[in-house]
Formats: C-alpha cells, sequence, structure tokens
C-alpha cells in the first residue's frame, strides 16, 4: 500500500502539472493572439478591408505612490520614441500651468490613440477621464486651426497663424485634403510594460529613462502590437543563459508558481512560436529595430542564433532585403532555413523599398516555390486575366507577371469589399438594425457561390489533377492557399485590441475579482464623506464603497450623521458589487448582517459547485461564522450607544465590560490571538517591531507584542484608561506609570528607545550575538586560563527570559551571571537605571557581586567603606589583603515556572523592597496591581561556614 499510495500521488502530480502547464500555454496564447489596439474612428471599417496599419500612439504612465512623475510618450508608427512630457507627482493633469503643455504635446505628436496604463489604479482611470478632455480640446483646435472665428478680425488670425507655424514648424500651409486628426483615450492592461520598466532590457535600450517613463514607452509599443512585446519579453537570457525567464514574472496564471519553471517556459516558447507562424514577421524591420528582433528568433525553422546570424548579415548587405530569394542568393541562410523559415518572413512595402520593385507574393503566406520555381500563382493570375500564358510566364517577363498578379488581387480585394457591403445592406433591410462591421470575416460569413471575383471562375481542382498526374505531386491545397492569398494577403488573425471589459476593468484597478469581493461578503471601511444621500466610505485598495440611507439601520435614519461619523471604521456586508461605476453598495442592516452567506446570490463568473460538494460541513462553517458574526453586531451596537448594561455608568458610556475586538485601523494593531501575532512577527516582522492585540483577559487592557530578537518576542500589558466603548481603544494608554495619548506616542516613546538600546547592546565589543550562555561561559573559562589574576566578563542575550541580557562572568573558578533589563530609559541592573551600557559595565567593576548596601547593618557598611580603598580586580593593580571579603546578601533564588497565560518573569530574588522606579522589569499578563519583581540574582555559591556572619534577614 504505501508503494501504490507514493506512485498515485506522483501521477497525480504529474497530471496536475500537465494540467496546469497546458492552461498557462492557453492563457498566454490568449495573449499572444490579440491583435494592435484599433483607434475608434477606425471602427466603422472592416479590418479586412482597412487594415490597422502602423499608428502613432502615446503611452501614459502614472504614478502610484505619489513620488515619481507621471509620463507621457509620443511613439512613431515604428515604435521610436518621437517626444516626451513629464508631469511632476502630486500634480494633476488638468493643473493651469501643466494643461496647455499637454495640450500642445498632444497637437505636436498627434497620435491616432492615448493608452494609459492601468498599474496606479483607481489614479489611471482618474487621469484617463481627464486627458480625454483634453484630446478633445486639442482635437478641436488643431482641425479648427485655418478656420477665422467669428470675434477674431484679421490681424488677431494672422497672429494666432504665426504662433501655429513657430509651434510646428513641419507642418505645412497647403493641407486642405489632410485627413481629420481623430484620437482617443483608452486603458489598457500594463503588465507586460511595468516588467519591462524594471527589466534589464529596458535600462539597456532608455539607460537614462526614470521607471515610468520606460514602461510609458512599452505600454505604447504594446498597444501597437502585443506579440512583438511578448517576444521582446523572452529575448534576454539569465545570467546562466536560459531565455524567457523574465517570462516567470508575468501574471499569466494564478498557479504558475507552483508549476516546473523548465517544463513552463518550454510550452510558453511553444505557444510564442505558434502565434508568430500565424502572423508572419516582417524581417526587415524585425533587423532594424531591437523591440521588433525578438519575432526573428520565433520564426519556424530559426531561433535566438539563426536570428541573431541573420541580422548581422542583412546589416552587412545594406539593411535591407529586397526579395526573398535574396536570402538565399545572398548567402544570408542556408538552403535548410531557407525552406523551413521563408514563408513566415514577409517583405513590406516600406520607406527604404520605396524605389525598389517588389514582388507582391512576398508578402504573403505562399512559399517561393508557388511562385518562382513552379509559378503555379503567376499561371492563376495569368489564366484569371485570360492573359497569353506564354508570353506572360516566358524568362525575362517578370514585371508581366508581377502585373497580372497585382492585377488579380486587386480584382479580389474588390470583390471582398462588394461582398462585405452587400452583406451590410442585407442585413440592414432585414433586421433593421447597425451591421456590426468588426464581426464579419470573408473566410467565414459569405457563401462560396457568392464570390464572383475572376479567380473563382477558375476549376483549382481539375488543374490540381493535371498537376499530379504529371507526376508532380498533390498540389491543390497550394492552390487552394493561392486564391485566398490573392484576395486576403496575408491577413492578419488576430483580432483587435478591444476595450478592456468592465469586470477585467474592475480588477486590474482595484484588485478585487467576485472571489474575493462579492454580495454577501463583510469588508471594513473607513467613512469619508457623509452626503444627503448616505456615507461614503473607502475600503482596502482605496475602493469607494457608498451606505444609502435605506441601509444604514433597520430603522428610519433622517441623516448618516445619527449612525456613523466621519473617520469612523465600520464593519458592513456588501449588498452589490456596481463594477461599471467602481464602487460597492454596502449595509448596516441587522437582517443583511445575519443573512447567511450561501443565501446570497452566487457570482456567475464563479464556477458552479461541484457535484460532490460537502453541504454538511458549509453549513457547520456557517454555523460557526454566524456566532462570529452576532459578536460583531453586540460590538457595533455598543459602538453606536445601543448595547446594554446593568451599570449605568457604562450605559451611558455604551461600555458592555465584555473582551470584544477593537475598531482601529493602526497598521500596528492586529484583532488577532497570541498565537498568530507570534507567528507573524516571527515570519514576516523585522527586528523591534511591535504589534499590538487586544487582551484576552480583560476588556480594559492590550498586550504589546515587541520583536527583541530574531524569533523572540517580549510582551508587555497596556492599560486602556477613558474609553468611550468596548470597541474603541482608550484615549489614554499606560505601560506602568508611563502615559501616552496614542498608539503612535506608544511607539515613539516606549519601543523606539529600546530598539536603540538594543543595537547599541549588540554593537559593543564584549556582546556574543548568536552565542548561547553556555558558550559565553566556555569562551570566559578560556580567558580565566589565559589570565589567572584578571577577572572576565561577556555580554549575551538571557535564554530564558525574553527582552533580558545575560552579563556573565567569572572570578575564581565558576561563571556567574547577572540579569540586565532593556528600558526606555536604558539599561537596569541592580535596581538602578543606566542610560548607557558603558555606565552599567563601569557600575559592575566596581560591585561585582551586585549587592546593595543596608544602613540597618553596620558590619555592611564598615565592609564597604573598607572596599572603597581596594584595588577592583578589573584593574591591573592587585587587590589588597587587608580588605576582608564580603559575604554576599541575598539567597539562593527560589524555583519559578511561567504563568499559564504565556507570559515569563524572573523570580523574586530574596532581598529588601526595591525602590520605585519608573520603568522595573515587566510583570506578568494580567496583573491588575502591576506589583514587578526583578530579576533572579547570580547563582553564586555559598560562603564558607564559620567565616562570615549570616546575611540579615528579609
Amino acid at each position: 500500500l504505501p508503494y501504490f499510495e507514493a506512485e498515485m500521488r506522483r501521477e497525480l502530480r504529474e497530471a496536475s502539472f500537465k494540467a496546469g502547464i497546458k492552461d498557462a500555454g492557453e492563457k498566454l496564447l490568449t495573449m499572444a493572439m490579440e491583435g494592435p489596439y484599433r483607434p475608434s474612428h477606425l471602427l466603422g471599417d472592416n479590418r479586412f478591408l482597412v487594415p490597422t496599419r502602423d499608428l502613432p500612439i502615446v503611452g501614459v504612465c502614472c504614478s502610484s505612490d505619489g513620488r515619481d512623475a507621471t509620463y507621457l510618450v509620443a511613439v512613431t508608427e515604428r515604435g521610436e520614441v518621437s517626444d516626451h512630457l513629464a508631469i511632476p507627482a502630486g500634480v494633476q493633469i488638468d493643473n493651469s500651468k501643466i494643461r496647455e503643455k499637454a495640450i500642445t504635446f498632444l497637437m505636436q505628436s498627434r497620435p491616432a490613440a492615448i493608452v494609459v496604463g492601468s498599474h496606479a489604479g483607481l489614479s489611471s482611470r482618474l487621469a484617463a477621464r481627464k486627458l480625454g478632455a483634453l484630446t478633445t480640446e486639442a482635437t478641436e483646435r488643431w482641425n479648427n486651426r485655418f478656420i477665422q472665428g467669428q470675434d477674431e478680425d484679421d490681424d488677431e488670425y494672422q497672429t494666432r497663424l504665426s504662433e501655429f507655424r513657430r509651434l510646428y514648424p513641419n507642418h505645412e500651409d497647403d493641407e486642405e485634403d489632410e485627413i481629420e486628426w481623430k484620437c482617443n483615450v483608452e486603458m489598457v492592461d500594463d503588465n507586460i510594460a511595468q516588467l519591462f520598466g524594471r527589466s534589464v532590457r529596458g535600462k539597456k535600450e532608455f539607460p537614462d529613462a526614470a521607471v515610468n517613463q520606460k514602461c510609458a514607452i512599452s505600454i505604447a509599443r504594446y498597444a501597437k502590437d502585443p506579440l512583438a512585446e511578448i517576444a521582446y519579453t523572452w529575448s534576454v537570457a539569465s545570467d546562466a543563459g536560459v531565455f524567457g525567464t523574465e517570462m516567470l514574472f508575468l501574471n499569466v496564471h494564478s498557479l504558475q508558481q507552483l508549476l516546473p519553471k523548465t517544463i513552463l517556459l518550454r510550452e510558453y516558447e511553444r505557444v510564442i512560436c505558434r502565434a508568430v507562424a500565424d502572423v508572419g514577421v516582417d524581417i526587415n524591420l524585425s533587423c532594424k529595430y531591437d523591440h521588433i528582433h525578438g519575432l526573428l528568433t520565433f520564426v519556424p525553422g530559426l531561433g535566438p542564433r539563426k536570428a541573431a546570424s541573420l541580422k548581422q548579415g542583412i546589416d552587412r548587405v545594406g539593411g535591407v532585403v529586397v526579395t526573398r530569394r535574396d536570402l538565399l542568393g545572398k548567402r544570408l541562410v542556408g538552403p535548410f532555413v531557407y525552406n523551413n523559415a521563408v514563408a513566415f518572413l514577409r517583405i513590406r512595402d516600406i520607406d527604404s523599398l520605396r524605389n525598389q520593385l517588389l514582388h507582391p507574393l512576398d508578402d504573403t503566406r505562399l512559399h517561393p516555390h508557388v511562385y518562382h520555381r513552379n509559378n503555379w500563382a503567376t499561371k492563376i493570375a495569368i489564366d484569371a486575366l485570360e492573359m497569353d500564358n506564354d508570353e506572360a510566364t516566358s524568362t525575362g517577363n517578370d514585371d508581366k507577371a508581377i502585373s497580372a498578379i497585382k492585377d488579380i488581387m486587386e480584382d479580389s480585394h474588390n470583390e471582398v469589399k462588394r461582398l462585405f457591403d452587400a452583406t451590410k445592406a442585407e442585413w440592414e433591410k432585414t433586421y433593421s438594425q447597425n451591421f456590426t462591421v468588426d464581426a464579419w470575416d470573408p473566410r467565414v460569413d459569405p457563401p462560396p457561390e457568392s464570390w464572383r471575383d475572376k479567380v473563382e471562375e477558375l476549376d483549382l481542382e481539375t488543374f490540381a489533377d493535371m498537376i499530379e498526374k504529371d507526376g508532380k505531386g498533390k498540389w491543390l491545397s497550394h492552390l487552394t492557399m493561392i486564391k485566398w492569398e490573392f484576395r486576403l494577403p496575408f491577413e492578419d488573425p488576430r483580432k483587435p485590441m478591444e476595450p478592456l471589459e468592465k469586470e477585467k476593468l474592475f480588477r486590474m484597478l482595484t484588485g478585487e475579482s467576485d472571489q474575493t469581493l462579492c454580495p454577501g461578503r463583510e469588508v471594513t471601511g473607513k467613512v469619508a464623506r457623509i452626503s444627503d444621500f448616505g456615507a461614503h466610505l473607502k475600503l482596502e485598495g482605496d475602493v469607494p464603497a457608498f451606505i444609502p440611507l435605506r441601509n444604514l439601520s433597520d430603522g428610519h435614519v433622517e441623516s448618516a450623521e445619527d449612525i456613523v461619523q466621519i473617520g469612523q471604521v465600520v464593519t458592513a456586508v456588501v449588498t452589490e458589487v456596481k463594477k461599471s461605476h467602481m464602487s460597492v453598495d454596502l449595509s448596516l442592516k441587522d437582517e443583511d448582517l445575519k443573512k447567511s452567506p450561501s443565501s446570497w446570490e452566487r457570482p456567475a463568473s464563479l464556477p458552479p459547485l461541484d457535484l460532490n460538494f460537502d453541504t454538511i460541513a458549509s453549513q457547520q462553517i456557517e454555523s460557526d461564522k454566524s456566532k462570529e458574526r452576532d459578536e460583531r453586531l453586540a460590538k457595533m451596537n455598543a459602538l453606536l450607544g445601543t448595547g446594554k448594561s446593568s451599570s449605568k455608568s457604562n450605559t451611558a458610556m455604551g461600555r458592555t465590560g465584555k473582551v470584544t475586538n477593537r475598531a482601529c485601523g493602526h497598521p500596528a494593531f492586529r484583532n488577532k490571538g497570541l498565537h498568530e501575532i507570534e507567528t507573524e512577527l516571527k515570519e514576516t516582522g523585522l527586528v523591534g517591531e511591535a504589534l499590538i492585540r487586544p487582551s484576552k483577559s480583560n476588556a480594559d487592557s492590550l498586550s504589546l507584542h515587541w520583536l527583541v530578537r530574531e524569533g523572540v518576542t517580549k510582551i508587555i500589558e497596556i492599560i486602556e484608561e477613558d474609553k468611550d466603548n468596548d470597541a474603541s481603544i482608550g484615549n489614554t494608554l499606560k505601560i506602568k506609570n508611563e502615559t501616552f495619548g496614542s498608539i503612535d506616542e506608544l511607539l515613539a516613546r516606549y519601543i523606539a528607545p529600546m530598539n536603540d538600546h538594543v543595537e547599541s547592546l549588540i554593537e559593543h565589543e564584549k556582546f556574543r550575538k548568536d552565542t548561547s550562555e553556555k558558550e559565553v561561559d566556555n569562551e570566559l573559562l578560556q580567558m580565566r586560563q589565559k589570565n589567572p589574576r584578571r577577572a572576565a566578563y561577556l555580554l549575551c542575550w538571557n535564554e530564558k527570559y525574553a527582552g533580558y541580557a545575560s552579563l556573565r562572568f567569572i572570578v575564581n573558578q565558576t561563571p556567574r551571571s547577572h540579569h540586565v533589563g532593556i528600558t526606555p530609559e536604558g539599561f537596569f541592573w541592580c535596581n538602578s537605571n543606566f542610560s548607557d551600557i558603558n555606565y552599567l559595565l563601569n557600575a559592575f567593576k566596581k560591585n561585582p557581586s551586585g549587592t546593595s548596601k543596608s544602613s540597618n547593618d553596620e558590619h555592611s557598611s564598615k565592609a564597604s567603606r573598607n572596599s572603597s580603598s581596594r584595588q577592583s580586580r578589573w584593574s591591573s593593580r592587585a587587590p589588597s589583603s587587608s580588605a576582608p571579603r564580603q559575604p554576599p546578601t541575598w539567597a539562593p533564588p527560589p524555583s519559578h515556572s511561567s504563568t499559564s497565560s504565556g507570559y515569563s518573569r524572573p523570580p523574586q530574588p530574596s532581598l529588601p523592597p526595591p525602590p520605585q522606579h519608573a520603568y522595573p522589569p515587566p510583570p506578568p499578563p494580567g496583573n491588575s496591581g502591576w506589583q514587578q519583581q526583578r530579576p533572579p540574582p547570580p547563582s553564586l555559591p555559598p560562603p564558607p561556614q564559620n567565616r562570615y556572619p549570616p546575611a540579615p534577614p528579609q
């Protein structure tokens, strides 16, 4: 059975890995097959008739922390940076000084679209709205630049034109036929852009640019071509030479951190290679621009090394390739690589090839064997046009063949347009509704018999049979591809990037989903504003929320101020999530708070419950939560002043005397138990950090957990006074005799000084940080052996009592120790506080035993006077033999066990009562009298018999 169990676990683990990797690959494929952003003014045209093309775009990256600037970066049609505008931190984009700069920047760049990254959350949404208003004003100014206003005379008009020419020197006056400038603002996912702004490739390409500026550049490039940015992310190798490691930082799949990295990267590579094969790569542009070169890596038949070699070869022959055959003719690639990769490489009409004769089929998915070696494409075009076949296909008549191919491709393109117009007219006539332009696909929607282009008149099946009978193979699939490439040459299979739907936009801006924020879930927020219609709150992540007047209470409410106050922290239940408005509706009504979670409507986006769902266990969990909910309702009633108590004073103050959680939003406060706080501090806390929680034993006290050192926490009790109600924090906080007005003051005046003293203690030369008491004793013995005439001492942490140091020393042969407390005033030892550890050590050298003088003990006073003239054992002079040695004045420490509440305190030594001091060592929890006990004295051996008088009675 153990063997079968291990084998089953292994098979389940492998199956889960395969399923997770497959799912992650599908999600990445969805990202990669998202097309370029299509501006709103092009949505009225079908993408197969009017392609999106390369457009100038402005990318915007908003500051998320208020310390960095917001950047607007304009990129050209090829993705190069042309200009940028920086908006200082804390300044709004519609500020009077920034407004004109932003409008001038937009008019100079004249982008087709402005895309705003979603990294800053709701601030990005606000910036997008303000940019929309500025864009509207900028487009109106530009489009009406040559129109003289009604209130504008000739001189003012000429002055405005002169100023316009000064601001835009490249602008020509003769622009009557120029297309009207249109621009819209949209928000996009900037997950990849944020990675680029902080990556090595971003620093290499733009070494002097700020992080937000590089993010804005990548946002604009992502809107132009998402696949190119994904391939660019893969193109950087790690220190170990592994490509694609940056892809592991993308939020592709929620469980990607649990999947094997090597297999996951291999799946990502296959997915990107598939997407690149479907879309194709412009070889000239990819070799010219580094941010597009990543696509060349994923061309089937190439790879990182062959793509880099091809780029170097093209740079060597002039930087461009005119025809696909030049790749083989100029020996840029080998014959095998050429056959595998050439059909995915495009030769497009760019600026550097304007004066060159380009073959139109070099920008199609057809392999050169189809139209160069066998001339099947040329023959189809000539037969469709009913031209002389022998004359056009003979050697030296390439121009006529290219002309015939262009003519047949133009005829097929016109047929596509005719079918689109006919389908649109028929749809609107039949359904009387607007026709969905983008949804029309010429490959799917028109029936085969409706095609009337010239290439459709040819019988390609008969032609394929003739070729097969000649012994040249089966070419029907290639001939069909030729027909469709004539109609749609290298059409982009990707659908244009659509505006973010409300669910996805809400998730990106707020970080919440239907799993984390849905009707029936209880949330805590702070009241930010009160209006005539209800209370406005801010939840975690600055998610806006609203409680209508009707949901503030079960009864009638005249004003929201009767129930809640500005700055108050309340816990309410979600009734509706308005994703379109980026807001949440809440309720404080008892009937809503008492509803079970299963009674609320389940969001449609969540998967349905499994057939094997444990309903009984779910009901038990709901029952337990219902009890907790009732306790919170009682706390809320107390908070609102409606709690009942037998005491008149408590009734007036809304007090019940019960131990409850606190309504406190301080970052150092937790409504958790002892073990949860201990775990949080030890796992995630820094040394010196302090967290506060409600005490479980007293309604008027708190427990402060101070992480003294790694793995060791000290607990200090805080007494609350002047409380408004059980759920509030006392207006006065007391630790022993010290009074504090707030948690911030307590941390600044109590914890911060002790952290400073701990740091000075650790840095002392006599302190052994990571050494146990036993190891320190061994080191003292070795020091004693090396120098028998000199006493040795060292400091280390006390292993038994948290927050105490151990001063360990050796006089004769046995190591001894003193407990040293740490207080805000300094270091506590021998009933005294020392502001510096060196002062304590000097006092220790004068009084190693740590005894206290007693005015009633005449012998002890005499011995003290005699010992004042004796040289200390820590000095270089030997002690005088005439001074008698005084016996220790303490009794052996009694046995002590820690209290049940988890607090430890040193045992009480048998000494006279200590004098009152502001900071004695801490007490055990729950001791309302706060009678402090001192740490135990050092364990010295008993004095020899019949030599010294006995210790005075205690």
